[in-house]
């Protein structure tokens, strides 16, 4: 059987082999998430000239608090160090700068597709779609390899389309054999809800908005979380053990603590509590 967690750890950043493409290449405004206001394509106040983060330590405390929740799923060393050779955007003309940050994003959209689909393969439960799973998954690691041509004029929203109705499939497979009620609140608006201690085994939240909701001591064992928003969500003491779908930078967004339980392929934030 492949390793999935192996597998997966291949799709997290890699600062140390990137040029800081997200520092670089991705807006934001000034808000709850970022201190101040940055354009596409101009480098952050706080970037190096190593690429690294200058206040890397203290990024919540200086207001960066969006950066600490981002993760761009191995896509910035893919582009660094294979789409573009290890060329760094700092030396080269400006045009080869601009297309490094018009790759990214697209990059980091299929390698995003790669963590679901190496994880989909890994549900027993999904045998059914092995083979198509398996398919989805060769053609988009291919589709990762092309040339920065190739990647700019991408359609990677009809990619996703066709990778996400394999999702939907996994995921009904994946959900039938988990006791409990397996409620869809696909795309439900339960921005700060109080569900603590709800049972939500099996729940289809696909895409919910779960933006400081209380979810304190709730069973999210098997629950589909593929695009839930966790921002400020309250995990402490929830169970997500078999819960899939879920990525780092969604965990990152919520709060818990020592005695949320979680699946293994995501880790516990070191900004959680430490109280059980």
């Amino acid at each position: 059987m492949r390793d999935h967690h192996a597998e997966q750890a291949e799709l997290r950043g890699d600062c140390a082999r990137c040029f800081g493409l997200c520092c670089v290449a991705l807006p934001f405004a000034a808000s709850a998430d970022f201190a101040v206001d940055k354009a596409a394509g101009t480098p952050c106040r706080n970037l190096q000239e190593d690429h690294r983060c200058g206040i890397h330590a203290r990024l919540r405390q200086k207001g960066f608090t969006g950066c600490t929740v981002y993760d761009c799923f191995g896509a910035g060393q893919q582009v660094s160090q294979i789409t573009f050779g290890g060329q760094d955007w700092r030396t080269g003309p400006p045009e080869r700068a601009r297309r490094m940050f018009d790759v990214f994003p697209v990059v980091r959209q299929l390698h995003e597709l790669l963590w679901y689909l190496t994880e989909a393969l890994a549900l027993p439960a999904a045998r059914p779609v092995h083979t198509e799973l398996r398919k989805a998954l060769a053609k988009t690691e291919e589709l990762t390899g092309g040339t920065p041509e190739e990647l700019a004029g991408l359609d990677v929203a009809a990619h996703r389309q066709e990778v996400n109705v394999l999702l939907l499939r996994t995921s009904e497979l994946a959900r039938a054999g988990t006791k409990g009620r397996k409620k869809d609140r696909r795309g439900a608006d339960l921005m700060g809800a109080r569900l603590k201690g709800a049972d939500l085994r099996g729940a289809s939240l696909r895409g919910a908005y779960l933006i400081a909701a209380d979810l304190t001591g709730a069973d999210l064992r098997g629950a589909d979380l593929i695009g839930a928003d966790l921002r400020d969500a309250d995990l402490t003491d929830a169970d997500l053990t078999g819960a899939f779908f879920l990525t780092q930078p969604q965990l990152n967004a919520a709060r818990g603590s020592a005695g949320t339980r979680l699946p293994g392929s995501v880790t516990r934030p070191g900004h959680w509590t430490a109280q059980v």
